[in-house]
């Protein structure tokens, strides 16, 4: 019994010995494989140091550039009028009004001024005549002087009729009711049918490609704010940079607020009346680090940057946000202006990894 128990246990020995070695052995497989892990491919930019100041967000509406109600020149019954969501270009015809009695006049008008064109004819022709006896002493001076006064009256008539001409075409023109620029008709204000006199509002046209933002801000923002500034303006989580197209210093006396016009970027997409938020400082700016907004990696545990060593290994940094523009963020924790920070290929970085850099941009230089 004992000789066969003895034999049971020098496998079992034997067994354990294998198993911990094949186990030693497979750590070091892993643990080489992760040291030879090929680089990362990688993006880079350049923190650094940027004139920025904390930011507050003001409400912002989305308005046109030109949004008018547009009214009619000359009274008349309204015959046509576009239809709303109409596209109109500069000078296309938004109504139309009677013209039955501004075409009758500019007829009467033409046919005075026709009328005098011809009595002025014969009064040259008579007048020539007259000359002939006066230098002939055949008739007085009297009735020479009379002849030259009628002509130059009738003259006077026929300049008045040519007036009335013009002016019958200009009222004329006035029944077909024009757009002053490009834009939609929003919204019908009178219906066919209706009689319509000057000055009586016939649609609203609005203009919607050209647009800005309207936002109100805290008359005590006006020694921080001017026009040209750099603002940022917010959608959800789409953050954009742009400019005060004009600041209007005067505040309203109940809201104690000013109204900032601000500009679009090229190529936005944005309907009127859609609400922005518009991120302006809120005081005088101090010099900070910053960093690309890409940087920025966002996890539960916080908020941090990959750090490019001069070993070209990533080195993992939580941060702490704070002023921001649609382009960088000012940050805290350790990075200082030089630095090359990921911006992109970072999510899937870890502490140590050699990183390969692809393209890199300096931040402060733009390039």
């Amino acid at each position: 019994m004992t000789y066969t128990i003895a034999k049971t246990k020098i496998p079992l020995r034997g067994t354990l010995v294998a198993v911990l070695a094949a186990a030693s052995l497979f750590t070091g497989t892993a643990g080489a494989q992760q040291r030879q892990m090929p680089p990362a491919l990688v993006e880079v930019a350049e923190a650094s140091a940027e004139m920025m100041a904390p930011q507050t967000y003001l409400p912002g509406t989305v308005v046109s550039l030109n949004d008018s109600r547009i009214s009619a020149e000359i009274a008349g019954r309204v015959v046509w009028i576009a239809s709303e969501g109409t596209l109109l270009a500069e000078g296309d015809v938004i109504a139309e009004i009677d013209d039955r009695n501004q075409t009758l006049a500019l007829a009467r008008n033409k046919s005075q001024a026709a009328r005098l064109e011809a009595r002025i004819k014969y009064l040259e022709s008579d007048l020539a005549r007259l000359q002939e006896l006066a230098a002939n002493n055949n008739i007085p001076s009297s009735r020479l002087e009379e002849a030259e006064s009628t002509l130059a009256m009738t003259r006077e008539e026929l300049s008045q009729a040519r007036v009335a001409v013009e002016q019958a075409k200009i009222d004329l023109a006035r029944t077909k009711v024009r757009a002053p620029f490009p834009g939609r008709v929003v919204e019908r204000l009178a219906q066919i049918g209706e009689y319509s006199s000057p000055g009586r509002q016939i649609v609203r046209l609005v203009d919607t490609e050209h647009l800005e933002v309207s936002a109100k801000a805290p008359v005590t923002l006006a020694r921080v704010l001017n026009d040209g500034q750099q603002v940022v303006i917010r959608e959800n989580d789409a953050v954009a940079d742009t400019r005060i197209r004009a600041l209007v210093p005067v505040g309203d006396a109940l809201s104690r607020t000013m109204e900032l016009r601000v500009s679009l970027p090229v190529g936005s997409q944005y309907v009127v009346g859609a609400a922005l938020q518009v991120g302006v400082p809120a005081n005088t700016p101090e010099q900070v680090v910053a960093v690309p907004r890409d940087a920025l990696v966002l996890r539960r545990e916080g908020t941090y940057v990959f750090r490019v060593k001069d070993d070209n290994t990533a080195e993992r940094l939580m941060v702490t946000t704070g002023a921001a523009t649609g382009r960088v963020v000012a940050v805290t924790g350790g990075i200082e202006s030089g630095d090359r920070v990921v911006i992109r290929g970072g999510e899937r970085l870890r502490e140590g990894q050699p990183v390969e850099l692809r393209g890199g941009v300096n931040l402060a230089s733009g390039r």
